[in-house]
């Protein structure tokens, strides 16, 4: 990990880029916003205001480990949300 400015990007890369999958879904299928993919924008929105929350603490005694699990975290709910798109 070279630093916190890198991951605050890639949580908003990854993230950003799994909201804009769900609009091209909806854009390509009925043109307008379903329930389904309403509740995968928010947990996308959600995901992300929790990895920046934890990135941003302060209090975190080994900093290496504490942004190792957060970038496994952040791959780990990628993953997830991208099935979540692919069973759309």
């Amino acid at each position: 990990m070279a630093n916190v400015r890198n991951l605050k990007k890639d949580i908003n890369f990854v993230l950003g880029d799994i909201i804009e999958a769900v609009y091209i879904w909806e854009m390509s299928t009925s043109g307008k916003p379903t329930s389904e993919s309403q509740a995968i924008i928010d947990e996308a929105i959600g995901t992300f205001d929790a990895l920046i929350t934890r990135v941003n603490d302060k209090k975190a005694e080994n900093k290496k480990a504490h942004f190792k699990t957060i970038y496994s975290d952040l791959e780990e709910s990628a993953n997830q949300l991208v099935e979540k798109i692919n069973n759309l």
